[in-house]
């Protein structure tokens, strides 16, 4: 079973950037669709970016050119850099299988977007 451990997180002014990292056990990593979800306060959480097993990516309309997902299958870790973030960026960032069954949640690491 994947362990996933994400990192990276901190606070941030609106039109800032942050490139966040989550680390993966196991030896599957590079067969998995990984994705970045996120869960703000109040709110269910989204998958907002997702990539394939290689540079294939998809984005929720709202981050589509300010966030960039990738991977990197030799060192079973997978970022996101987050550019021009806006106040309702702000959440719990986790990342996790893209398609299921998902592995268990790491801790997410927080985002806050503020002024």
């Amino acid at each position: 079973q994947v362990q996933l451990v994400e990192s990276g997180g901190g606070l941030v002014q609106p039109g800032g950037s942050l490139r966040l990292s989550c680390a993966a056990s196991g030896n599957n990593f590079r067969l998995y669709y990984m994705g970045w979800y996120r869960q703000a306060p109040g709110k269910q959480r989204e998958l907002v970016a997702h990539i394939t097993t290689g540079t294939t990516t998809r984005y929720e309309d709202s981050v589509k050119g300010r966030f960039t997902i990738s991977r990197d299958n030799a060192k079973n870790t997978l970022s996101l850099q987050m550019n021009s973030l806006k106040p309702e960026d702000t959440a719990v960032y986790y990342c996790n299988k893209a398609v299921a069954p998902l592995a268990p949640w790491g801790p997410g690491t927080e985002v806050t977007v503020s002024s």
